[in-house]
């Protein structure tokens, strides 16, 4: 937790108390996270929506297509996360097939597969730019314009890497991208922000909808269906007001500091990790070319993550591997320790 978040916790707590349902400050906080977000991506905030989830996000976005003639399909990964996975799934009955390119973890040729299993029949293209399990990074541009080619959207999920890698949706023509709070962006579970391509949002009417995603959300109007402009008509319903404090504080503590800059800092640590565990002979699932995410192949990931923390280090068990994941703030002492006690606690 940075000190900026928790003066926001406190701030947002202290005005609960004197003010109660303080709509005019909730508001506010939303509007300046959407802010901080878009200044992170190199967009404007009338081009973000804020949701509670990726999985609310991809859901809004999903409802807005129809799966109709010959352009049926959804491009994903076996490597993207399960919870977005699901929701293309759960596209079937409306009439979607969803086509699982075969990724493998420690891999650089995922892109090519991506464009590779791109063609007429595609209708979305869902794509991790940093994979959750081993860092691998996915070329958003590359994939981004084989999608175009064939008039499919692409869908960025950008969890594991904004706030850790540089975006720029206008350079990269990112089609939609969300990104959770959570991760390296330093917040807390419980929003999201979903960008969407200006001209785009104007072609696509989602079904999956809720009050704030009218023009004017305080008319208070049930029975006429308007949709705002813009990303603003993937909003759904209450934004999550605490959250977006928090958000719009520690999203402003990174863009005070630069995103490129860290990610050239993590890139080092990074470069510490592999080498560390090298030397400690760990099995590396990750690439050399990835994101600061290394995950190492241990037996009973989850039990040597609670005794990690027992040893003083936060780390992240998934599935068959453990995650070191350092951030701006950590040191390659700390990332050289973590490493050393994983392989004492498992060799």
């Amino acid at each position: 937790m940075s000190l900026p978040v928790r003066r926001a916790i406190d701030d947002y707590l202290e005005v609960w108390l004197r003010r109660g349902a303080d709509w005019g400050y909730w508001m506010d906080q939303v509007a300046m996270a959407r802010a901080e977000f878009a200044r992170m991506i190199h967009a404007e905030p009338d081009d973000v929506a804020v949701l509670g989830s990726v999985s609310d996000a991809a859901s809004s976005i999903v409802s807005a297509l129809r799966f109709e003639g010959s352009q049926r399909e959804i491009v994903t990964t076996t490597l993207d996360f399960p919870s977005l996975c699901h929701v293309w799934l759960a596209q079937q009955p409306r009439g979607a097939a969803v086509r699982f390119v075969q990724a493998e973890a420690g891999s650089t040729r995922t892109t090519a597969q991506i464009v590779e299993a791109i063609d007429a029949r595609t209708a979305l293209v869902s794509v991790s730019q940093a994979c959750y399990y081993d860092g691998q990074i996915v070329d958003i541009a590359v994939t981004g314009r084989a999608a175009r080619a064939q008039g499919a959207i692409q869908f960025v999920d950008a969890y594991q890497s904004a706030g850790s890698l540089a975006i720029d949706v206008r350079a990269q023509e990112v089609d939609v991208l969300a990104a959770g709070a959570q991760k390296y962006l330093l917040g807390i579970p419980g929003i999201a922000f979903l960008y969407v391509r200006p001209a785009l949002a104007r072609q696509l009417t989602p079904t999956v909808t809720g009050w704030f995603g009218r023009v004017n959300p305080f008319a208070f109007d049930p029975v006429h269906l308007d949709f705002a402009d813009g990303a603003a008509r993937f909003n759904t319903g209450t934004p999550p007001m605490m959250c977006a404090s928090v958000a719009r504080a520690s999203m402003a503590l990174l863009n005070e500091i630069g995103i490129p800059p860290i990610e050239d800092y993590l890139a080092q640590l990074s470069a510490v990790a592999l080498e560390e565990a090298a030397r400690l002979g760990l099995s590396v699932a990750s690439p050399a070319e990835k994101g600061a995410n290394t995950a190492i192949r241990v037996p009973h990931a989850a039990q040597v993550e609670a005794r990690m923390l027992q040893a003083g280090y936060v780390v992240s068990a998934r599935h068959d591997v453990i995650r070191v994941a350092p951030h701006f703030y950590n040191t390659a002492d700390e990332v050289v320790g973590a490493l050393r006690e994983l392989a004492r606690l498992t060799q």
